[in-house]
């Protein structure tokens, strides 16, 4: 991508931002209408019943699985220089960052981007449970949690195994990787057409796994022709949400980056679908016991996210395109704990009022 033109008439940091903005709106408005959501993915796979969540998770992230190494292939996309392989990552992190993200977003029924989506159309339950998710966050990367995520993160790291590349450990050729998405691309088809998932739902979630890709292309050629250096990010929202909390805390305008635009961009894009579709709709907390619920659910997801090195997305489609080890013992950990803790509170719902937190999927 040549953006020499661009950056003649804007500042870096502008285009950056611009850029992050765009590629927020797009996967705020895709993922809204396509009802994206790991939460309801894994709830549908707990009780055997798959519907229409499942094979949109299933597009989604094997659309960005492909695309990104398709670029990649091509040499338009540098997955080396991304967080996840470009530095040691935590092993014991990613695992028990994972398991702790599961449960919160079952508890909290949304994963952080389906919490910021979700707020965009009118639903507060959303709203404060990203805000009490982005506070715990920035709490575990520079507050009072970060010697205990230092010490978790410290336990197992990549440098005791010798890389965090896991195509490269599993000998996996270019047909391999291509086959490996394929296949479950093709299981998001059948699953979709089998649930007679709408064209259009089933079209947006291919576009809201693509964002992913476009990310990671956009950025890789700002780092090739900015003038200050540009970390290669994807799609990602523990750390860019702890950030722009903190941007309304102090200097909205300091360290502009591509992330600055995102969360902003993720919201105004479900906005602006939900508004023109009519979906807007004002949503509040059923009860005390909810409330309580969803609030720890959102905790344990802003410390598991940052102890993890990223949330459902970042780890979950962005780490596992580029097939980083951590970002797939998340994925795993966030299946696995999902599962049984949708299990588990729908032992307690029976015999308490604590609240469906297995009852539905938004």
């Amino acid at each position: 991508m040549d953006l020499t033109h661009i950056l003649d008439r804007l500042s870096e940091p502008t285009v950056l931002l611009l850029g992050g903005l765009l590629v927020g709106v797009l996967f705020g408005a895709l993922a809204q209408q396509s009802r994206f959501c790991l939460r309801a993915a894994a709830l549908e796979f707990s009780r055997r019943r798959p519907a229409d969540r499942l094979p949109i998770w299933l597009l989604a992230f094997s659309s960005a699985l492909i695309a990104t190494q398709v670029l990649a292939r091509f040499g338009e996309i540098d997955t080396g220089e991304t967080r996840q392989l470009a530095s040691p990552q935590s092993l014991s992190g990613a695992l028990i960052g994972g398991m702790m993200f599961g449960a919160g977003m079952v508890m909290a029924r949304g994963c952080a981007s389906r919490l910021l989506v979700l707020s965009a159309t009118g639903n507060l339950r959303a709203l404060l449970s990203g805000l009490v998710f982005a506070v715990v966050a920035q709490a575990s990367l520079y507050g009072s949690l970060k010697p205990m995520r230092d010490w978790l993160s410290g336990l197992w790291t990549t440098v005791d195994t010798g890389g965090n590349n896991l195509s490269y450990f599993l000998g996996m050729t270019d047909s391999a990787i291509f086959l490996f998405g394929g296949l479950w691309f093709l299981a998001g088809l059948a699953f979709a057409w089998r649930n007679r998932s709408s064209i259009w739902q089933t079209a947006a979630a291919i576009g809201a796994g693509l964002t992913v890709p476009l990310a990671l292309w956009f950025t890789t050629s700002m780092t090739r022709q900015a003038f200050d250096p540009v970390p290669v990010d994807g799609v990602t929202f523990t750390g860019p949400s702890a950030d722009m909390l903190m941007r309304f805390l102090s200097s909205p305008f300091e360290g502009i980056d591509f992330n600055t635009g995102l969360v902003p961009g993720v919201f105004l894009g479900s906005f602006l679908a939900a508004l023109l579709t009519r979906q807007l709709l004002l949503q509040g907390f059923e009860s005390g016991p909810s409330m309580a619920r969803y609030l720890t659910g959102a905790a344990l997801m802003g410390f598991g996210g940052m102890l993890a090195g990223g949330c459902a997305v970042g780890a979950g489609i962005t780490g596992a395109s580029i097939f980083a080890v951590t970002a797939w013992l998340t994925l795993i950990g966030i299946w696995m704990s999902a599962v049984v803790t949708d299990h588990v509170f729908a032992r307690l719902s029976v015999f308490s009022r604590i609240g469906p937190a297995h009852a539905s999927f938004d």
